[in-house]
């Protein structure tokens, strides 16, 4: 099967999203898009049709970032997990660990159709750009990217209770940003960090 240029195109933006999310360097971000791009043109004669060009294009993408990160062609910032991280976990919880009663999360109903709309898509893609960048890299690595915790510390340079952490308020603050702008019906709200 011959792959049309213009659908390659048109998926670029997408690609370029979901490789900053994780790469946060400009410049990785394209060499990786451009890698992924180039592979697909070489190796169209392996798309079957059995997913869609997209689902194949990001498996490619995937593969090509998780080498990126392997390859530690950039280096990575340790964010400080203090700050307001700290204020957050106060105005969710009480001393004893509870919800606070005005944080506790409304009913997602039927959060599985969410998914299928490709405007929940952009209020995700907005939370997650939203958080801390080494928040979102830990939680990309291991949500999208499907990296054991062991080789997220690894590759980042994390203890293993800091990757828990991280990955515990990115959750947190992923379900508050995911509550207040698509399940309430509010709309995205850029100021949610």
């Amino acid at each position: 099967m011959t792959i049309d240029t213009s659908e390659l195109a048109a998926l670029r933006p997408d690609m370029t999203r979901f490789a900053y999310l994780l790469l946060r360097d400009s410049h990785a971000v394209e060499d990786v898009v451009q890698a992924t791009m180039l592979t697909a043109i070489e190796k169209q004669a392996g798309f079957k049709n059995n997913s869609s060009l997209k689902t194949w294009l990001f498996t490619i993408l995937r593969n090509k970032t998780i080498d990126a990160l392997r390859r530690g062609k950039r280096e990575v910032s340790i964010a400080d997990l203090s700050g307001d991280d700290d204020d957050l976990e106060e105005v969710l919880f009480n001393q004893k660990g509870s919800w606070n009663q005005e944080a506790r999360p409304t009913a997602w109903g039927n959060p599985e159709a969410s998914f299928e709309q490709s405007e929940f898509w952009i209020v995700f893609n907005a939370c997650l750009h939203n958080l801390p960048e080494q928040t979102s890299r830990v939680f990309m690595m291991r949500e999208f990217l499907e990296f054991e915790v062991d080789d997220i510390c690894k590759e980042l340079k994390l203890s293993t209770s800091n990757c828990w952490v991280t990955l515990h308020r990115a959750r947190a603050k992923l379900r508050l940003c995911l509550d207040t702008n698509w399940f309430s019906g509010q709309g995205f709200q850029e100021s949610r960090r």
